[in-house]
């Protein structure tokens, strides 16, 4: 990793939440946030995974608390935030109309973006939109949201893992595999738990166990926890009907709004969910940006090579001050 081997690459120990709070977003939706770290230092603000996916006390451990004032929040429908799983009033543009919010509820200026997944395709849409508030970014594995990425997602990953792929085909009728996603969409909507919760299980199982470089049974079981499941599934699937409401290679068109910002793009060469050559087409339209390819590593932020890029990446971004 040339470079980053010279900086920190482990985790920080575990660390505790200094201030949390539920934001209301409407008279629907409710946010999570918490702080933690130092209240005096550069703000950093996380993007969790999915849609869906929320935060965790481990993600704070990315960051060295004493230099930054480290945020967390849950998007709309995911995690702590209120309804969970809920679609309604729930678009990027509104997702990062919260992060406007939750910016100005804190008293940010500007802050660094970390997102991985669908947490990089998010932190381009708010750059792209508030490319002033920004200090920069750490990107892993990258999704731009565009029709080939959704396809492999849903239909390329059976020539990798074919077993898994019947698995999440299996609920479906054989008439209808050939959109999976129109069919999951409209039967994760049904309000009832007995025929909701186990597709939601599957889909996200299927999702956890196609993320890592090895079988991790850990994820795998926390992907199908309930609330877990739920919350991926059923706002993975409507987003994805919905183009992840971004206009056609929209984050690429739009690289050259942030392209005078540093940014460091952490990529495991073997990423199966978000492939390596959607982080290839962003490091070529964005020549500026550090491009760290980890040889040994799947789609996971928990993967160890990727795990110390990201710690690296931050310590890296030490060199920022908030202006």
């Amino acid at each position: 990793m040339r470079e980053l081997d010279r900086l920190r690459s482990d985790l920080y120990p575990p660390l505790e939440v200094r201030a949390t709070g539920m934001l209301r977003l409407d008279s629907l939706h409710t946010m999570y946030w918490e702080e933690s770290g130092n209240p005096r230092g550069v703000p950093v603000v996380y993007l969790h995974g999915g849609p869906g996916g929320g935060t965790s006390a481990r993600a704070r451990q990315f960051f060295d608390p004493a230099h930054y004032r480290i945020i967390l929040f849950d998007q709309r429908g995911a995690g702590k935030s209120t309804p969970l799983g809920e679609c309604k009033r729930n678009t990027t543009q509104l997702l990062i109309e919260d992060m406007e919010r939750l910016r100005e509820h804190l008293g940010v200026e500007r802050w660094l973006l970390f997102g991985g997944s669908w947490g990089s395709t998010l932190a381009l849409a708010y750059g792209q939109a508030h490319a002033q508030r920004c200090l920069g970014f750490v990107l892993r594995g990258i999704f731009l949201g565009r029709p080939q990425e959704l396809s492999w997602f849903l239909y390329g990953l059976r020539t990798v893992f074919p077993e898994v792929w019947r698995e999440l085909a299996a609920p479906v009728p054989e008439s209808e595999r050939s959109d999976l996603l129109t069919w999951y969409h409209r039967a994760l909507q049904d309000p009832d738990k007995r025929v909701h919760l186990p597709l939601a299980r599957a889909w996200s199982r299927y999702e956890a166990s196609c993320s890592a470089l090895r079988p991790n049974p850990t994820l795998i079981a926390h992907f199908e926890e309930d609330s877990i499941a739920l919350a991926i599934a059923r706002l993975e699937a409507y987003y994805f009907m919905n183009k992840l409401f971004l206009r056609e290679d929209q984050l690429l068109a739009g690289v050259h709004v942030v392209r005078h910002l540093p940014c460091m793009i952490v990529q495991g060469r073997y990423d199966m969910i978000c492939p390596i050559v959607t982080a290839d087409d962003l490091a070529r339209a964005w020549p500026e940006a550090e491009f760290v390819i980890v040889d040994d590593a799947g789609h996971s932020a928990w993967e160890p090579g990727v795990m110390a890029a990201l710690v690296s990446g931050c310590e890296k971004m030490k060199a920022i001050r908030a202006r």
